[in-house]
């Protein structure tokens, strides 16, 4: 059962917390975090059932996410982001499911899908070039999702832009070993890519528009599972806003157990405080509200496609914008109890700091940034319908 697997990650999570010190000096997953995340089941939550997955509701998958990053917060983002992927895999032509799947129904699957490529047609496909950033897990993966231009006759983007998501299995792209130095989800091994001409077969290529709607997508491949009908929009940024809180709730935990017993300068105890009392309990309380209206949101929609309801832009909107919200609100909850949590917080040998530099990484990521989408659901409360780039990412 779906539900089974945070049970698992809760039950391996201090081996998981055992080897992140590890993960973040190798620059990508230990082996020994790829071995606890597989056998738990992360990544086949929403793989669909006649290849070995769960087919879950998309609550239970964030909530996995959460319990991973609570005490890995690389691990966790790779989940968040890696674990999304074998939802759209399951949209993607019968054929590719089995060359990725067929054998092995826990092969990973890397990505980006920024269009940082140009596919130029050509007999039965295309051939592609490009290089792309932040392939978050890609050592660990045998293929990847890349997102693309369609080219014109001379290679060049075509007017107007054109994007679709293509796929490619590992001997057909170029790892760049030194292109991950960052301060913080230092393990994630987000490197990047580079594609030379290689060839694509149609059926490894689908349509971004029509992975964004949700429906369209599903119907052509045959999915009748409510998780697979859902928007691209709504499904990517909740792994990684999942990740976000998880490592906020791990460095409240950190904090928790460091004021414990900690006395300050002055010879207070921190538990006689009421000032450091205070923002443990509000940092608390946000982290848990991030947490609440995440789910929430993906919660809803979920019933709506599950009733046979269709799912507006505005409804969308809504979610995207309670997502970013979540992830801003939750680190500066963490940004809160960090400034109380003294000079030897920041010192290597502490976790804290560790969580803390992960979290302001994870909020860098562009489905995080707040401009374009509180514009967006500002103007359809105003009944005034977004148009051009104000409908991007949601």
């Amino acid at each position: 059962m779906a539900h089974d697997v945070v049970r698992r990650v809760e039950e391996v999570a201090a081996r998981l917390a055992a080897t992140a010190e590890e993960t973040e000096r190798l620059g990508k997953l230990a082996d020994e975090s790829v071995k606890l995340v597989r056998e738990a089941g992360v990544m086949r939550l929403l793989q669909p059932t006649d290849f070995g997955g769960f087919a879950a509701h998309p609550r239970d998958f964030a909530e996995a996410v959460m319990a991973v990053a609570k005490v890995c917060g690389s691990t966790g983002w790779v989940c968040g982001v890696g674990g999304v992927h074998p939802w759209e895999m399951a949209l993607m032509d019968r054929r590719l499911q089995e060359e990725v799947w067929g054998e092995n129904g826990d092969t990973w699957i890397a990505s980006p899908y920024m269009p940082s490529g140009v596919a130029t047609p050509t007999d039965g496909g295309y051939v592609l070039r490009g290089r792309w950033q932040f392939s978050s897990g890609t050592d660990h993966c045998d293929w990847i999702f890349l997102g693309a231009m369609l080219g014109d006759a001379d290679g060049k983007p075509a007017q107007p832009v054109k994007t679709m998501h293509v796929v490619l299995p590992r001997k057909d792209y170029t790892i760049v070993e030194d292109s991950w130095d960052v301060i913080g989800l230092c393990g994630t091994g987000s490197k990047d890519v580079i594609v030379d001409g290689a060839f694509i077969p149609s059926y490894r290529t689908i349509d971004a528009d029509e992975v964004a709607q949700g429906e369209l997508a599903a119907e052509r491949a045959v999915r009748t599972d409510t998780v697979y009908r859902l928007p691209f929009w709504t499904m990517f940024p909740l792994g990684i806003t999942a990740a976000v809180i998880g490592i906020a709730e791990g460095a409240l935990a950190c904090h928790l157990d460091y004021q414990r017993d900690r006395v300050m300068a002055a010879g207070t105890r921190v538990r006689d405080d009421p000032h450091t009392m205070y923002a443990i309990s509000e940092a608390a309380a946000e982290i848990a509200g991030s947490r609440t209206q995440l789910l929430d949101g993906v919660s809803r929609l979920y019933d709506m496609v599950d009733a046979g309801r269709p799912i507006s832009f505005e409804d969308r909107s809504v979610v995207r914008r309670n997502q970013v919200r979540c992830a801003w609100r939750a680190v500066s909850a963490v940004d809160e109890i960090f400034a109380r949590s003294g000079g030897n917080a920041v010192r290597r040998n502490n976790a804290m700091q560790r969580f803390w530099r992960d979290a302001h990484v994870g909020l860098q990521h562009a489905i995080h940034i707040p401009g374009s989408i509180y514009h967006s659901n500002a103007l359809t409360s105003l009944g005034i319908e977004p148009e051009g780039p104000l409908r991007a990412l949601i």
